[in-house]
């Protein structure tokens, strides 16, 4: 199913790697076997997510995010 899915997104529509159908259909993210529901960008083969940090926001607005290191599976979410 990953297959599907590009090796970079993000969920900032500023980003060239944004993608508004494909988040809208639902991505899921797996990062080191764990579900992640704050990752706001993510690269497969670098094998790296950004996740945001709390509610903290940098001066232009965006959420405040670190990047983290480890495997990354992507998947689409099932449709409810």
């Amino acid at each position: 199913m990953a297959d599907d899915l590009p090796d970079r997104l993000c969920t900032n529509p500023r980003s060239p790697y944004y993608d508004e159908t494909l988040l809208q259909q639902g991505i899921g993210i797996r990062f080191r076997g764990e579900e992640k529901t704050n990752v706001d960008e993510y690269c497969v083969s670098e094998g790296w997510v950004k996740v945001a940090v709390g509610n903290k926001v940098d001066r232009k607005g965006n959420p405040m995010t670190i990047k983290l290191s480890g495997p990354v599976e992507p998947y689409l979410k099932p449709n409810e």
